[in-house]
């Protein structure tokens, strides 16, 4: 620790001395503060990837987006919208899925009250920017310790040229995409985005994507000035989502770079859904006080084969609304802001059923009662017999306020906080359950009901520094509360464990600069958990959750990028986390163990990548990057070790004349073999789940 603060103190004194520049790889925030500021002003940790990264890099996905970020986590097993996402830790607890970050498009949550996200209705190819808030403590972020990731998209008003965009590469890889856009006159404008896409992946089984969506945007300019904007958009998403593997079908794997007949029970995972939403959100000016209502409503439906059941839920209704207003002020000087908002945001699941599987193979062992019939494995997803029945009305209600002002003029100031209430009313009736003890069905427990709530608390107080035109030093102090979701909490009910809310509170000191040849973040952060949900498995195999009582995580991370000449840049990225159990006690085998001290898995202590661009005048473009992670443990009580991976490397060719464009990106351009998730459980037993090798496309973009 010592030398890393010695290493800080070092770069601000050598900073301190570089001459004043035009700042040009400086990049704006418009969310983190609700208010837009430049990025090496935000007292945090921020990261922007912005429209020409999303464009050089294809990015058809929101962890392709991100997963060069430091201390961020981002992969898929299945090469489509389905990442695990992990921030600075946050969301490790999570079987499938994105828990403890919140997902916003437009300032509109994507995450449920409860905590989980669904990203199949996330269209990368009309998201203009990407901004990721790392840590506790943000203005937007109710019921989250790991961050905001916000999806900025295309606005109707931005005045923008009609495209069409066609890909194609191996594995059957499609990718269709247009966008037009229309002034009516000076008041009235009209886009309308379309997108299908299309993979196979059939380097495994159960491995195929395919989604199609639509977006249709109004937009109005009254003659007062204030805008009125709406969007109404459908999605339907097919993801078929492969078995793990064991550690002799991962060898396997590795010679051969095809994944096939694994053992697993669960053959035939997948989530298809269907999505359609509705936004809108008006701002009118009217002195200094700008008022910014929002309200979105949106009706899902999935089917979801996962381990020993089919979801099927087809009456799901969000309901929400963001009531903010800003107001200039002066409090020193004349930069004041405050900022204060009301939220409310109901998730009302009706009907939502659980089936068996109909056809599976079975298999006899014997044990001392005699024969026994386990399941051996999934020959479809076609449903069987009705297994429960659920309804469940989750209500978040919320208020949130910030100030920032300057007490001198190079120190800036914010102090924000929030408090939501969050209520589950859930009910239902078990039929028949999944018993992992006797790898079989068994009798359901019958009805059921569960009514909690939950009071969320989140704070931060931020200074920001100039030491000089380029170069900013800031320190923050952040806390949040993270509560268990509905699935958690009826898990630790049924073993008598009553789950508490999760308290993360982070302390960090950071160094940003900006110039016009060169730009880097640096920030060193101590994060202290309280009650963190750790998942674990109880004797008979199933999975609980429990408060792991504390952890504590130490991090480092650094970015930074340099313009060589108007041509060629080169950027770097790079992580140090030692995430580890203050106290945490673990279910072996009826008995409980000991996991103080330990490292917490999945996470690499060293994590960084490498990039270098190059935009000629001519048109010709290139972009090369490599990533690696460094070992993890595979298990909490840190037994063994996977290897991780070295420079798994992408690279993208292009060229552009005038309308027109074409673009080749290779991904895992070496054929690289590795796993994107290797876990070991308490019993010994490991799993790895494979990442995709080698691919490519080619993409053609007519502008018009």
């Amino acid at each position: 620790m010592k030398i890393r603060l010695s290493l800080i103190t070092s770069i601000i004194l050598a900073t301190s001395s570089f001459s004043n520049e035009v700042v040009e790889l400086e990049k704006m925030s418009v969310t983190a503060t609700k208010v837009q500021t430049a990025s090496k002003d935000v007292s945090q940790s921020i990261a922007i990837v912005d429209e020409k990264e999303i464009a050089d890099k294809n990015i058809l996905n929101i962890q392709e987006a991100i997963d060069h970020i430091p201390g961020v986590q981002a992969e898929s097993s299945s090469n489509s919208q389905s990442p695990r996402l992990i921030i600075r830790g946050a969301g490790l607890k999570a079987r499938y899925g994105v828990r403890e970050i919140m997902v916003m498009k437009d300032g509109v949550p994507m995450t449920d009250p409860d905590s989980f996200t669904r990203f199949d209705y996330i269209d990368m190819q009309d998201v203009e920017a990407i901004e990721v808030q790392k840590g506790p403590g943000s203005i937007n972020a109710s019921n989250t310790t790991g961050g905001v990731i916000q999806l900025i998209t295309k606005s109707v008003f931005k005045e923008d040229k009609n495209s069409i965009k066609v890909g194609a590469g191996n594995d059957n890889q499609r990718n269709l995409n247009f966008k037009l856009r229309n002034a009516f006159d000076d008041s009235n404008f009209m886009s309308f985005s379309f997108s299908s896409r299309k993979n196979d992946n059939s380097w495994r089984e159960n491995n195929e994507f395919d989604s199609t969506q639509g977006s249709l945007k109004y937009g109005h300019i009254f003659s007062d000035d204030s805008t009125f904007e709406t969007e109404l958009s459908y999605t339907e998403s097919n993801v078929n989502l492969p078995a793990s593997m064991t550690l002799d079908e991962f060898e396997e794997f590795k010679a051969s770079g095809t994944q096939e007949d694994t053992s697993s029970q669960w053959q035939h995972s997948a989530r298809d859904s269907k999505i359609l939403s509705l936004n809108a959100k008006y701002e009118k000016e009217v002195g200094n006080i700008t008022y910014k209502p929002r309200f979105y409503f949106n009706k899902w439906e999935h089917f979801h084969p996962v381990t020993g059941m089919i979801n099927d839920s087809d009456d799901n209704k969000v309901y929400g609304t963001d009531l903010e207003l800003n107001f200039k002020h002066s409090l020193f000087s004349n930069d004041a802001m405050f900022v204060a908002g009301l939220t409310a945001k109901r998730d009302k699941t009706n009907d939502s059923k659980k089936y068996t599987y109909e056809d599976y193979s079975t298999k006899t062992q014997m044990t001392w009662m005699g024969p026994v019939s386990k399941i051996e494995q999934t020959l479809s997803n076609d449903k069987g017999d009705l297994a429960g029945i659920e309804n469940s009305d989750t209500k978040l209600y919320g208020l949130y306020v910030m100030e920032r002002f300057k007490p001198i003029e190079d120190l800036s100031i914010d102090i924000s906080a929030r408090v939501d209430k969050l209520k589950f009313d859930i009910d239902g009736n078990e039929l028949i359950k999944y018993d992992y003890s006797k790898e079989n069905y068994a009798t359901g427990k019958g009805e059921y009901s569960l009514q909690k709530d939950f009071t969320l608390s989140s704070a931060k107080l931020g200074l920001n520094y100039s030491l000089t035109d380029n170069t900013n030093i800031y320190t923050s102090v952040a806390k949040a509360n993270q509560a268990p979701t509905g699935s958690e909490l009826q898990s630790a009910d049924d073993d008598g464990i009553d789950l508490e809310k999760t308290n993360s509170i982070n302390y960090e000191i950071g160094l940003k600069s900006r110039t016009k040849t060169y730009a880097y973040d640096m920030a060193l952060y101590q994060n202290n958990v309280e009650d963190e949900i750790i998942q674990v498995k109880n004797a008979n195999g199933d999975t609980i959750y429990s408060n792991a009582g504390e952890t504590k995580k130490i991090g480092f991370e650094v970015s930074g990028i340099y313009n060589i000449n108007k041509y060629i840049s080169f950027g770097a990225n790079y992580a140090y986390s030692k995430f580890k159990f203050k106290t945490f006690e673990e279910q072996v085998r009826g008995t409980t163990e000991s996991r103080d001290g330990n490292i917490l898995p999945y996470i690499p202590k060293h994590q960084y990548s490498l990039f270098t661009t190059l935009n000629l005048d001519n048109g010709l473009k290139a972009r090369l990057s490599t990533k690696t992670w460094g070992s993890y443990y595979m298990d909490n009580a840190n037994t063994e070790k996977y290897e991780g991976y070295k420079f798994v490397t992408d690279l993208m060719l292009g060229y552009e004349k005038k309308d027109h464009s074409l673009q080749l990106n290779i991904k895992n351009l070496t054929n690289k073999y590795y796993a994107m998730e290797a876990s070991k459980d308490v019993y010994g037993n490991e799993t790895y789940k494979a990442a995709a090798p080698r691919s490519f496309m080619i993409t053609y973009v007519y502008k018009f």
